[in-house]
């Protein structure tokens, strides 16, 4: 998701700010508010820019839920830089969340988050490309089949790919200590020719790193999609 933004941000030849949601949380009285003011003033000093706000449930979930009324007073302030009080010419604002059923409705108001895009789980060509490039650096053996792992990744995320990889690559250092090619006075690049990951390599992190998506979560996320379209008509 993050990538897309960033992807936005370049093709419209915006600036980009990102920041996770948890980021913007004080616990100090006032300061979180003051965190939202202080990033739209720099979007607005940078603009054109893109803001981007992953994990946007932490700040905004629906209003009434937090008995200190912390996270009303942060939802009352991003709807006001959101509505623009402040002139918010070039500020274009994308959020992501993995629970879009407890944000509070008045983010989803015609004005602030327009639109609504579900994300699914990288499809067998997308995974076949992740793959491509976490390992364009890697030493691989030439039993490596990345169209088979890809194959076989069904529900896995770009992060799930990425720690599939650089899991296997750890496999691949743990053998090499284990026949001591990893030694003290060898060289890295000495290693790099002596130790390639293998297909086994990937096999055993594949055992160890999961799917973060399944079906069924999905499903979940598609059903609530349908709410959103019936809610706006």
């Amino acid at each position: 998701k993050t990538l897309l933004a960033k992807a936005v941000a370049t093709e419209s030849e915006a600036n980009f700010i990102g920041i996770r949601g948890p980021e913007v949380l004080s616990k100090w009285v006032g300061e979180s508010e003051k965190n939202i003011r202080e990033i739209f003033r720099k979007a607005r000093q940078a603009s054109p820019t893109v803001v981007f706000i992953d994990e946007i449930d932490a700040i905004a979930p629906r209003r009434g839920t937090d008995v200190n009324r912390v996270t009303d007073r942060l939802i009352n302030q991003l709807l006001t830089e959101m509505d623009g009080i402040e002139e918010n010419s070039g500020v274009v604002v994308i959020a992501a969340t993995n629970r879009p059923d407890i944000l509070d409705p008045a983010l989803l108001r015609p004005g602030r988050f327009d639109r609504l895009i579900l994300v699914p789980a990288p499809d067998e060509r997308a995974r076949y490309e992740i793959f491509r490039v976490h390992t364009r650096r890697m030493p691989l053996a030439e039993d490596v089949d990345l169209k088979e792992l890809a194959r076989r990744t069904e529900g896995y995320t770009g992060a799930d790919i990425a720690a599939v990889c650089r899991e296997a690559a750890m496999n691949a250092m743990r053998r090499a200590l284990k026949e001591g090619i990893i030694k003290p006075g060898v060289k890295m690049d000495e290693v790099r020719q002596k130790v390639k990951v293998t297909m086994r390599d990937f096999e055993e992190a594949l055992k160890k790193v999961g799917p973060s998506v399944s079906k069924e979560t999905m499903e979940y996320y598609k059903k609530i999609e349908e709410q959103f379209k019936k809610m706006r008509g």
